[in-house]
């Protein structure tokens, strides 16, 4: 999935009649690694926000190389990491060890579409969960709420729109607003919305090139 460290290039393999699998591997096996290693820092600044960190264990879907995975863990959470690639996956159990967290994190492969992972969490959080394959959103953000224990948070992240560097985006991909997110989780009385905010950053890029945009975030709380 796409990684929520928020340094990053896109140069992604072209789609094609590749299955999410195939796109997802090729993705994460280049020797050039996508992703800078830092956490993102809409979600940091989420997490910060809290009164405290909730709860004891966290699952962080579509991991990619596993940056917020390893600051959740720093913050003294008990991560099930998750995703479709184990190349990702690989990386991010590579860099957990070089912090010294990696006996916190549970990194486990899945296909979120066909494999939601069992289980439920004190904190759910997806970030960038956008891909040029077809991948059920909607479906998995609904799964990501049932596993959020009573008391617990879900925190979901995008991009609010087409980031205007990013050309190569094609021109019916699909940004849900904050608004459609919260349409697609048709959430009943048991949740309330703590935040849902547009988030401006600034991200570097590899050739050192930084770049305003906009992400999205929706903090919401299980009673």
């Amino acid at each position: 999935m796409s990684s929520s460290t928020h340094q990053h290039q896109h140069t992604a393999p072209d789609a094609g009649d590749a299955t999410p699998s195939e796109f997802w591997e090729e993705f994460y096996s280049t020797d050039t690694r996508p992703w800078t290693g830092n956490p993102n820092e809409v979600l940091v600044d989420a997490i910060t926000s809290l009164p405290h960190v909730t709860g004891t264990t966290a699952a962080d879907l579509g991991c990619g190389s596993g940056a917020d995975a390893i600051f959740l863990a720093q913050q003294g959470l008990r991560v099930t990491a998750v995703d479709i690639s184990t190349a990702a996956l690989q990386h991010g159990r590579e860099s957990a060890c070089a912090a010294g967290v990696d006996d916190r994190i549970h990194w486990q492969q899945a296909d979120l579409d066909t494999a939601f992972p069992t289980g439920s969490w004190d904190l759910v959080t997806t970030s960038y969960l956008h891909s040029p394959v077809d991948l059920g959103r909607s479906q998995i953000l609904r799964k990501a709420a049932a596993a959020v224990n009573p008391g617990g948070v879900l925190i979901i992240i995008g991009h609010d729109g087409v980031p205007h560097w990013n050309a190569d985006a094609p021109d019916d991909f699909n940004f849900p607003s904050v608004d459609e997110v919260l349409t697609e989780l048709n959430l009943d009385g048991e949740w309330t919305v703590a935040r849902r905010d547009l988030v401006p950053i600034t991200i570097g890029r590899p050739d050192g090139q930084e770049i305003d945009r906009t992400d999205s975030l929706i903090v919401l709380r299980r009673r």
